[in-house]
């Protein structure tokens, strides 16, 4: 049995350390969350800000944009020429992939300095892109919204996740202690 542990002990490290770290951060995103419950739910700041900045973006496009909280006080309502384009929710502010992203580069532990810079880096990144997710997806909505389903369910998770794996190969490749020998 100890030679089974030895034998696959990186492979137990990543999957303890992977599934730890992400369990610890989700935990303390899902605390931050429970704060904004109650019997007037509203969004939480970032989901807020998210939104936000997703209409900065739009309106520096010249696109005549609002962004109002929803009536049910769950989601941000993001509109063009006062038509709804879209709702953010929590689901959209990338809190829970950048989570994701730290709890992988985590299980790939590299120098300490290298890892931190890469994790913020990382974060920033994901952060932007998926803005400019939101952005493209509201446009699309806006200007063809016959394709509404393909934009919402193919493009938007390819944008977000597709940047992820790109880091996420970048880290183990470049950056991280498991470099192939």
């Amino acid at each position: 049995m100890l030679q089974l542990f030895k034998k696959y002990q990186l492979v137990l490290r990543f999957i303890f350390v992977f599934l730890g770290s992400y369990l610890i951060l989700f935990s303390i995103y899902n605390g931050y969350l429970l704060l904004f419950e109650g019997p007037h739910p509203v969004p939480d700041p970032l989901t807020r800000l998210v939104a936000e900045q997703s209409g900065e973006v739009l309106g520096s496009l010249g696109y005549n944009e609002n962004v109002v909280m929803h009536p049910s006080g769950l989601s941000m309502k993001l509109m063009i020429d006062d038509y709804f384009v879209a709702g953010i929710v929590e689901g959209c502010n990338s809190a829970s992939v950048i989570i994701l992203f730290v709890s992988f580069v985590l299980a790939f532990f590299g120098k300490p300095t290298k890892t931190l810079l890469y994790i913020f880096a990382g974060a920033v990144i994901i952060y932007c892109i998926n803005i400019l997710r939101i952005v493209i997806l509201a446009i699309g909505l806006y200007e063809y919204p016959q394709y509404s389903g393909y934009l919402h369910s193919i493009f938007f998770p390819l944008a977000i996740y597709g940047t992820v794996f790109i880091l996420w190969v970048i880290w183990v490749r470049i950056y991280s202690r498991w470099k192939r020998k």
